[in-house]
């Protein structure tokens, strides 16, 4: 039993650097270093080798900051791996789409038998691409916009020091949010794109990957949690989050509060009016403060601080709403 669980836990680390599916694939990684030594070049003047000293410093990759993202990454592949198996799955809730879909229409209207398979694979792989970026937009924004959310995604924005691991830097809470996310996103396009188009759905992939996932994994999103501040065209910017944008999400500058949500897209922040262009040498800090508090690195703080805060922050509200509602009722008589 203990065996197969730490079989089981070691290749899923080993997964996690090695499979194209996931964001940390050791092939990606290399295309941000590549791409972080190009931009030095190019904008600093910045040799080859020191740039790659640059982006591989110690001090950014062994501060105390970046030793916390590796212990939460290994402590949190052993909690998802309990927790999976008790998530709803993407299949079972797909399939109840797809009969709720029939109980509401009657038989699939099979417009699919018109179209040429390629038409269906497009549109199924831009579908899905939309939906998952606009749902991972949508959810970020209520993490930071409600504060017993905040408690808990503030985990992520307590790094000071940004490496590409410090994307799996996540509460355990928020790792099950953005897992459901997932699994609802997955089973509305599948449903949806079945019951509509049945055996032609089928996505566009590169090595079993969305083809636009990872065209946007190759062109340096790990540069995104990163301290190589590539900005792009500021037209572009209003379409695509650059890794600039994204590190101005985690500046503690106030200026820089509630800004950029997007993961690949700009444009949800565009229309939702959280849009923050890239500011062209402007030195961030990150963290939550800049100021340094004690403690705020270790794990007692990271996994069990965000429930006391999400507690006192639901128990707020909740008195908050209890108030509201007795000065309406007062209002009525």
């Amino acid at each position: 039993m203990i065996e197969t669980l730490v079989s089981d836990y070691l290749t899923e680390l080993a997964e996690m650097f090695t499979s194209p599916r996931k964001r940390v694939f050791v092939g990606y990684l290399v295309a941000a270093l590549l791409i972080g030594m190009l931009w030095l070049r190019w904008r600093f003047g910045s040799g080859w080798l020191s740039g790659c000293r640059q982006m591989l410093s110690p001090a950014i990759w062994w501060s105390s900051s970046a030793r916390a993202d590796y212990q939460i990454l290994l402590l949190n592949r052993l909690l998802m791996m309990l927790i999976s198996p008790l998530l709803l799955s993407q299949v079972v809730l797909a399939t109840l789409i797809y009969q709720q879909l029939h109980g509401l229409i009657g038989n699939p209207p099979l417009p699919g038998s018109l179209l040429p398979d390629w038409s269906v694979m497009t549109a199924f792989t831009l579908f899905f691409f939309l939906l998952d970026d606009f749902a991972r937009y949508f959810l970020h924004m209520l993490m930071h916009r409600w504060p017993w959310l905040w408690a808990f995604h503030k985990v992520h924005h307590s790094a000071r020091t940004m490496t590409p691991l410090t994307v799996l830097r996540t509460h355990p809470v928020e790792g099950v949010l953005f897992a459901l996310r997932s699994v609802l996103v997955q089973a509305i396009s599948i449903g949806l794109f079945l019951f509509f188009f049945g055996s032609q759905v089928d996505l566009i992939t590169v090595l079993g990957v969305n083809v636009l996932v990872f065209t946007f994994n190759v062109t340096g999103a790990n540069l995104r949690h990163s301290h190589v501040a590539i900005g792009y065209w500021k037209p572009l910017e209003r379409i695509l989050i650059s890794p600039a944008q994204h590190q101005i999400h985690h500046s503690v500058e106030p200026r820089h509060y509630d800004k950029n949500f997007g993961a690949v897209l700009a444009v949800w922040d565009w229309l939702g009016g959280s849009l923050h262009l890239s500011e062209r040498d402007t030195p961030l800090c990150f963290g939550l403060a800049a100021n340094v508090v004690e403690g705020e690195q270790s794990l007692k703080q990271l996994y069990l601080a965000p429930f006391t805060e999400s507690y006192q922050a639901l128990r707020s509200a909740g008195r908050h709403w209890l108030r509201r509602a007795a000065r309406g009722a007062v209002r009525m008589r």
